[in-house]
């Protein structure tokens, strides 16, 4: 294997399975809240087990993330020397940013861990919410920095050299926004599905019901919500991309011909050799209004592009479209728990509604990651969008295949570890009675 290759395959690697502890890290605090914040306004046992159940969740994925997370720092050295050393004067704000973040983070989580009938009720319950916004403004932060590889920013690169450099403008570079947006409201779809669908299994097989029954509905209203915004969040991100990436845009549509009242795809199977898409359905005009609000816009084709400057268009159009059609379906089933909420409550009493949920819990990672990966493949071959390519950022140091296989035991092990945790808490909270306190 080529180094440039493994290198490649190591990030990929380990930032798949990162996103999954960071985004719960992220979003998991808020439901652990809200759970303390109705035990505070009822003193229903039922919410104090689950709060408690749930910041055993918290802490163990904080502890994961942070493994995790500073592997991947390690790697940014180790993997791509040339980036760091250009990337990080400009760049090393938003990190340092993100470091701070997470102090505030961990003590706002000891002081929540710990405080339990140690400091006043309402101020253990507010460092619950320090602990979530905190972990959001970390992931924010972490997204800037990829956003300004999307859209670099806040220098002069004059031959060769990086020069001017201004850290604010590069943190808040013209990708930031609409990147930060997007992965926030991933975030808490996918999560909020997840730990939804898992309750949604115990209620199914009909485990200590009364308790999954009100963490369910207090997930699934997070999930719900990020859900019904996303495509909002998602049309701003496709206008920016076709501004900024055009390049981009036509390898997600697979769209090899310039052309004005471009067609939107959904689904198709794709041909490089003979530049088609093959068994699609075709809207017209709809690609060139989403990008740019005008049904007769022209949209650049990737023939428009150097073929050593296009990224994998397969892998790009495939990834773009299961992220949509599992976002969109994501977005039905929010309606439908609200619906359900609302208007329809005796499907509460259906087995066939919590069976839906809980096959739709890892859809919204499954998302996420196909997300993740248009984002970053789309970028390819560039490691700093239109400045540095990719291969002339890698290490020259031979052997990178070696870290690859360890890291991919250190990250097999934290799988296992958190799914044994996770197990654990599931089959204590199945052996709680409910009127416990």
């Amino acid at each position: 294997m080529e180094n440039i290759d493994a290198a490649r395959l190591q990030m990929a690697f380990t930032l798949i399975f990162h996103i999954v502890f960071a985004c719960i890290g992220m979003v998991m605090p808020f439901f652990m809240v809200v759970s303390h914040k109705k035990w505070l306004n009822t003193r229903n046992p039922i919410y104090l087990t689950l709060t408690k159940s749930w910041q055993k969740g918290v802490a163990i994925f904080f502890v994961t993330g942070a493994v995790s997370g500073t592997a991947l720092s390690f790697e940014l050295g180790l993997l791509w020397p040339e980036f760091m050393k250009h990337a990080g004067p400009i760049i090393g704000m938003p990190f340092s940013l993100e470091g701070a973040a997470f102090f505030v983070e961990a003590v706002a989580l000891g002081f929540y861990l710990y405080g339990w009938k140690k400091i006043p009720e309402t101020f253990h319950w507010f460092t619950g919410i320090i602990v979530g916004i905190s972990g959001v403004m970390s992931g924010i932060l972490v997204v800037s920095a990829n956003g300004w590889m999307n859209a670099p920013s806040g220098f002069d690169y004059i031959n060769g050299e990086f020069l001017n450099i201004d850290p604010v403008k590069a943190l808040f570079n013209p990708a930031w926004f609409t990147q930060a947006l997007h992965m926030t409201l991933a975030a808490f779809t996918a999560t909020g599905f997840a730990v939804a669908g898992i309750h949604a299994y115990q209620v199914y097989k009909k485990r200590n019901i009364e308790l999954h029954k009100k963490a369910f509905k207090i997930a699934i209203t997070f999930a719900a919500i990020a859900a019904i915004l996303q495509p909002l969040s998602g049309d701003l991100s496709a206008k920016d991309i076709a501004e900024r990436q055009p390049v981009k845009l036509a390898a997600m549509e697979a769209h090899y011909e310039t052309k004005k009242g471009a067609p939107l795809y959904i689904g198709g199977i794709v041909d490089n050799e003979t530049q088609e898409v093959k068994y699609k359905l075709e809207i017209p005009n709809a690609l060139s209004f989403l990008a740019f609000g005008d049904f007769n816009a022209e949209v650049k084709g990737l023939n428009d592009f150097p073929k050593d400057e296009q990224p994998n268009v397969a892998m790009v159009h495939y990834a773009f479209q299961t992220m949509v059609g599992l976002g969109s379906l994501l977005m039905i089933a929010g309606m439908l728990f609200f619906v359900a909420k609302y208007k329809k409550k005796s499907w509460f009493n259906m087995p066939k509604f919590w069976l839906l949920f809980a096959l739709l819990a890892p859809l919204g990672f499954v998302a996420l990651e196909a997300g993740w990966i248009v984002t970053e493949v789309g970028r390819q071959p560039w490691i700093i969008h239109n400045i540095m390519k990719t291969k002339d950022a890698v290490t020259p140091m031979p052997g990178i295949i070696f870290s690859l296989y360890t890291y991919i035991a250190v990250y097999t092990i934290l799988t296992i570890a958190v799914t044994w945790l996770m197990a654990r808490q599931i089959k204590f909270l199945n052996s709680v009675k409910t009127n416990e306190a």
